[in-house]
């Protein structure tokens, strides 16, 4: 087993981390933490991998650009059809 670690976390962060510490293991659990890591790796450096006119891929989501609408797009509609919990 791994070796404690001690960080400061708030409410929202601590709700998720136990809502993933309390799935069982299972594919379901693995692929939850594959699409949590993907997304907020993009979250945190939302680049878009299109250059644009001057030749410098996009840092700005809401920019108007494909890739980021695609995105934004499927985030309103997970939100949506999830029931609240």
């Amino acid at each position: 087993m791994s070796e404690p670690i001690t960080v400061t976390v708030t409410p929202a962060e601590l709700r998720m981390l136990t809502i993933l510490r309390d799935m069982p293991p299972s594919p379901l659990r693995d692929r939850v933490q594959r699409l949590l890591d993907d997304l907020l790796a993009f979250a945190r450096n939302p680049r878009c991998h299109e250059f644009q006119s001057d030749g410098v891929p996009c840092e700005n989501p809401a920019a108007d650009c494909d890739q980021c609408k695609v995105v934004l797009e499927m985030l309103d509609t997970m939100g949506r059809r999830l029931p609240k919990a």
